[in-house]
C-alpha cells in the first residue's frame, strides 16, 4: 500500500472535490485542467497553503528564500492563456522550486549569501528562461548551502537555521540543493531544479527519495547559474518521478551561446527523452556494479542491505548485473594525478561577477571577504581561494587537469566496452543522512568523483529506506549522451519497485 501512496492521495482527494496536490505528477495535473477540474490558480493556491502550513510552521522545513509574491496572479494569466487555446506548454502551470544560485528576474538570487540579499538579475539563467517558456512558473527559491560549498548539509548566512530533512526532522537534506529536495519532497512545488558540481543534485536526491538529473557536460547550459567551478557544474531537474524528471529535462536540455561548452549539444539533439519512459526498459541490458565507488570500511550495512537487494530487483526486471565491473588502471590514474588547482571557484566567480558589472552588489571574492558578511563556517574557504592562485584555462595546470580527466574517461569507457555494459550502478550514498549538526560520523558521499571527472550522465532514483524512514539512492551512471537511455533504465526500476513515498512529517492538508 505504501507504495502507491500517491495514487491513494489523489483517490482520497476525488472523494472530497479537490485535487490533491501531494505526489501529484505533471501529467496528473494536466489532465485534471484539461478535464475542467482545475485551474491553475487553484493549484498554485493550493501548493501555497501547504508552504504556509509546513515550510515556516510546523514541521518548520525551512527549505525556502523567497516565494514569489506574484505567483498567483501568474497564475491567472496562465489561466487566461488556457481559456483561449489550451496547455502553453510542455509544462503549462508547473510550479517550479528554484535554488537560490540560478539567476531568476523578479526574485532574489542571492547564492545563499547574505553578501547577495537583494540582488536581482536583469536577465534569467537559460534553464528558468526554458522552463518558463514552456508555461512554467517559479514559485519559490529554495535555500542552499552557501556558495554550494557543502554536498552535507544546508545551511548559509541569509536563511536562519538549517533546512531539515521531511523524513527525519533531525536529519540532514545533503547539500548543496538541500532546499531544493526537501521542498519537492513535502510536496510544497511540483517540480525542482538543483545545481551539481560534486553531488549536489544527486546528493539531496537520494536523501529525499527523490529522481535528480546530473546530465553529459555540454547537454545542459549553466548560463545565469552562479559558478562553483565551471569544470565540473551541472543544472538540472530534481523530481518526485522519473517521467517528471524526464519532462523537465526534455525542456531544459539543448546549445546556449551564452554557455560556451553547450556547442556540441546540437549534435545530440532532438531527443524525446519522455519516449524513453519504458517499464520494461531494463530487460536485456547489462548493467556493471561499481564497488570501486562505494566500497569503504566505514559503509554503513543497511545502506549495503538495501543496495544488494537493489541489484536483486534489477536482475528480476530482466538485466544482467556483472559484479563487480572495475575500472582498470584506475588507482594509478589518480595517483599521476599532480596538478595545483584549474580554474575553480575564484576564478569563475571572479569572472561571473565581473560579466555583470554594477548591477551585483560586490565585485570579486576579495570584496565578499571584506564584507564579513557570509556564515562563519566558510570563511576558511573563501580566505583559501583568495590567496590561491586563478591559473585560468591556458595554465599548466589547467593543461595537467585536462589530461588527467581524459585518462579518466577513456578508463571507463574501456571498462564498459571491454565488458559490454550499459551503465554502472552503486549506492549514492554509502550511508543514511546525518544527524543535522553532525559533521563527525561518516558521510558515505560516493557522487564526487566518476561523473564529474568525467563530466558522463548520472541519475539518482529511489532504492528504499534505512532505519524504517530515511531514504537511500542507486545511481545510474553511463557514456556521455546516454541520458535517454539511463532515463529508460532507471524508469523501469521506478516502475518494478516503486519506493517512493511521501514524508510522514508533512501529510495532506484538511
Amino acid at each position: 500500500m505504501i507504495r502507491f501512496a500517491g495514487l491513494l492521495l489523489l483517490a482520497a482527494s476525488a472523494a472530497w472535490g479537490q485535487f490533491e496536490v501531494t505526489e501529484a505528477t505533471i501529467a496528473q495535473v494536466h489532465e485534471a485542467m484539461k478535464a475542467g477540474k482545475l485551474t491553475c490558480r487553484e493549484l498554485v493556491r493550493q501548493y501555497l497553503r501547504r508552504i504556509d502550513a509546513y515550510d515556516k510552521n510546523g514541521p518548520a522545513i525551512n527549505s525556502l528564500v523567497v516565494v514569489n509574491p506574484r505567483a498567483e496572479e501568474e497564475a491567472a494569466e496562465l489561466d487566461r492563456r488556457f481559456a483561449a487555446g489550451g496547455l502553453t506548454g510542455p509544462l503549462h502551470c508547473v510550479p517550479v522550486i528554484v535554488k537560490d544560485n540560478f539567476e531568476t528576474t523578479g526574485l532574489q538570487s542571492a547564492d545563499g549569501a547574505l553578501a547577495f540579499q537583494g540582488y536581482i538579475a536583469k536577465e534569467d539563467a537559460t534553464q528558468v528562461k526554458r522552463l518558463k517558456d514552456a508555461g512554467a512558473l517559479v514559485l519559490a527559491k529554495s535555500n542552499m548551502a552557501e556558495w554550494a560549498f557543502s554536498p552535507y548539509e544546508t545551511v548559509n548566512s541569509i536563511l536562519p537555521g538549517y533546512t531539515r530533512n521531511p523524513y527525519a526532522l533531525d536529519r540532514v537534506t545533503a547539500g548543496s540543493s538541500g532546499g531544493t529536495a526537501a521542498s519537492v519532497a513535502a510536496s510544497l512545488g511540483l517540480v525542482g531544479m538543483g545545481s551539481d558540481t560534486g553531488n549536489s543534485i544527486r546528493g539531496p536526491s537520494s536523501h529525499q527519495a527523490l529522481v535528480g538529473i546530473r546530465s553529459t557536460m555540454g547537454l545542459t547550459s549553466r548560463a545565469g547559474v552562479f559558478p562553483l567551478s565551471l569544470l565540473a557544474d551541472i543544472a538540472g531537474p530534481m523530481t518526485r518521478t522519473v517521467e517528471d524528471a524526464a519532462r523537465v529535462f526534455q525542456v531544459v536540455v539543448g546549445p546556449d551561446p551564452r554557455d560556451p561548452v553547450t556547442a556540441q549539444a546540437g549534435a545530440h539533439l532532438p531527443r524525446d527523452y519522455v519516449a524513453a519512459l519504458d517499464r520494461n526498459g531494463l530487460r536485456g541490458a547489462t548493467l556493471g556494479v561499481l564497488r570501486q565507488a562505494y566500497e569503504r570500511p566505514t559503509a554503513d550495512p543497511e545502506v549495503m542491505s538495501v543496495f544488494e537487494a537493489a541489484i536483486e530487483d534489477l536482475r528480476r526486471a530482466g538485466a544482467k548485473v556483472v559484479d563487480p565491473a572495475a575500472v582498470e588502471g584506475l588507482d594509478q590514474i589518480r595517483r599521476s594525478r599532480d596538478a595545483g588547482p584549474c580554474m575553480g571557484f575564484k576564478y569563475d566567480l571572479n569572472h561571473f561577477l565581473a560579466e555583470r558589472g554594477d548591477a551585483v552588489p560586490l565585485h570579486d571574492l576579495a570584496a565578499i571577504l571584506q564584507s564579513r558578511r557570509f556564515y562563519p563556517n566558510v570563511q576558511g574557504r573563501l580566505e583559501s581561494a583568495e590567496k590561491g592562485p586563478e591559473n585560468g584555462p591556458d595554465s599548466a595546470a589547467c593543461k595537467a587537469e585536462m589530461e588527467y580527466r581524459e585518462k579518466f574517461r577513456q578508463a571507463v569507457l574501456a571498462t564498459m566496452d571491454r565488458l559490454k555494459l550499459d551503465a554502472f550502478v552503486y549506492p549514492t550514498w554509502s550511508n543514511p543522512p546525518r544527524l543535522i549538526g553532525d559533521l563527525n560520523t561518516p558521510h558515505g558521499d560516493n557522487s564526487q568523483v566518476f561523473s564529474p571527472t568525467t563530466g558522463f550522465p548520472a541519475i539518482n532514483v529511489p532504492m528504499g529506506y534505512t532505519r524504517g524512514q530515511l531514504p537511500a539512492g542507486m545511481t545510474i551512471y553511463g557514456r556521455p549522451w546516454s541520458e535517454p537511455l539511463l532515463i529508460k533504465l532507471s524508469y523501469a526500476y521506478e516502475q518494478a519497485t516503486h519506493h517512493r513515498r511521501p514524508p510522514a512529517s508533512t501529510p495532506v492538508l484538511r
